[in-house]
């Protein structure tokens, strides 16, 4: 909770603050809440907000998600939403001025509520806790910048550069020329990062036209390394609006280009400080555990790495995301990737969730199998060697209405989440499968229409 000095202090030193963004994270990542007058803004922040509870169970549309059982039937009552400390902050990329504070929910009795995925991570959080470890943690988020204009024919292109339109074929990976084409866009990325202590490090151009990349330091607290990922999306999705274009982290806008990812980079601390997953000489049998944790139980999890109908568009081989269970050493082409380069820094690398997730429930499904692992002594079997799979290797699963289903029966996501989230969060996903099963897309009109 954010006390009443420091609410006091945020308005006194931001006189010209017209309004207060309040919002929550709901299962699909969406920020959704609601602008409060400054007058009221130091009640919401020390007291909080009453919100329905069913803001929770939404689908990707925004309606309720009727057969997850937070509004049909129940009167639809409300939570109790409090600030979230450090997040208090100006948004500086809308004309009105505004600040912006995250919210998270609770009950009447103070028990956190259990269809908040930001208390999901906090429960996987307690336990390691509990076995005095710490996770230090970090992101890097893949996004397109693109034109703000669209229609049916032309849903998604890339924005001019000083020398026109991109060719689509180009990739210039690392191109700095290109950087600075858009130094404006990055330059006040960078800027509001610093502002609301989003610690924001490396920018790169990727793979696709109009691709980029934004990593986030390490962090000895997972909450707020999802909290960062969450923000640092709002900024930049802003400041691209700001300057006349729109940021997407749509897990593959381009059916021809590279897709976008949240990579997840990890090591795990002790109470001394000591990074457990740095062996005698390479890594440590925690780290090894922990790999044949996250391959155990990843089939199970796709459909949290992987959410949307989209997402699985971009675990298709050569397109720069893992298709298989897989680890390696410094090996970019396995889902899990050891990095022991500097001894102190050895740490995980998960690279299948896409940039369209849910930061919160990510780190939780990788945190949770990370530790179990370690539990079971689970065994990862070989590393990889270049693209090579091996050959008990099953592939990462590839079908929305599979992946869904096989989350929906998982115990590990009962362990994971929780069994009433984890519910919850199929139920949402199976409403979303049912919208796409009765949408016509253009490819069926242009094959069939005529044809047939």
């Amino acid at each position: 909770m954010i006390d009443e000095e420091e609410a006091c202090d945020f308005l006194d030193k931001n006189p010209d603050i017209e309004v207060l963004e309040a919002f929550v994270i709901d299962v699909n990542g969406v920020p959704r809440g609601k602008w409060i007058p400054r007058e009221r803004a130091v009640e919401v922040l020390v007291s909080g907000i009453a919100m329905p509870r069913s803001v929770y169970a939404l689908d990707v549309w925004g309606r309720d998600a009727k057969a997850a059982g937070l509004a049909n039937g129940t009167g639809d009552p409300d939570g109790i939403c409090r600030a979230v400390p450090g997040t208090l902050a100006r948004v500086d990329w809308l004309r009105r001025p505004t600040a912006q504070v995250m919210l998270s929910m609770y009950n009447a009795d103070g028990e956190r509520f259990f269809a908040d995925p930001r208390n999901v991570l906090t429960r996987v959080l307690e336990r390691f806790a509990r076995m005095q470890l710490t996770p230090i943690v970090a992101t890097e988020l893949e996004f397109y910048l693109i034109d703000p204009v669209r229609s049916a024919l032309d849903p998604v292109r890339p924005p001019n550069t000083r020398e026109g339109r991109w060719h689509t074929g180009q990739t210039q990976v690392l191109s700095v020329a290109e950087l600075q084409d858009f130094e404006g866009v990055f330059s006040e990325i960078s800027t509001i990062c610093r502002q609301q202590k989003v610690p924001a490090d490396t920018t790169l151009r990727e793979n696709g036209p109009g691709q980029y990349e934004i990593n986030l330091n390490h962090v000895p607290d997972a909450l707020r390394a999802a909290d960062n990922a969450v923000l640092l999306k709002r900024i930049v999705k802003g400041v691209a609006r700001k300057h006349g274009l729109d940021a997407t982290f749509m897990a593959k806008p381009y059916g021809t280009q590279a897709g976008s990812g949240m990579h997840v980079h990890f090591s795990i601390v002790d109470r001394n400080g000591r990074n457990i997953y740095v062996g005698d000489d390479g890594p440590s049998a925690d780290l090894m555990h922990s790999v044949g944790g996250l391959l155990n139980f990843m089939q199970e999890s796709v459909a949290i790495l992987a959410p949307h109908a989209n997402s699985y568009r971009r675990l298709t081989p050569s397109e720069n995301a893992p298709t298989y269970a897989s680890w390696g050493l410094d090996n970019r082409s396995a889902a899990v990737r050891v990095i022991t380069s500097s001894k102190p820094a050895t740490r995980i690398e998960h690279r299948v969730a896409g940039a369209d997730s849910n930061p919160y429930l990510v780190l939780a499904l990788i945190l949770q199998a990370a530790l179990m692992g370690m539990k079971e002594r689970a065994q990862p079997g070989g590393p990889i060697s270049g693209e090579a799979d091996a050959p008990d290797i099953k592939p990462l699963e590839r079908n929305w209405h599979a992946a869904v289903q096989s989350f929906s029966r998982s115990g590990f996501a009962s362990i994971a989440f929780g069994s009433d989230f984890r519910n919850l969060y199929a139920a949402c996903k199976r409403q979303e499968l049912q919208e796409f099963s009765i949408r016509v897309t253009d490819v069926e009109y242009d094959a069939y229409i005529r044809i047939v």
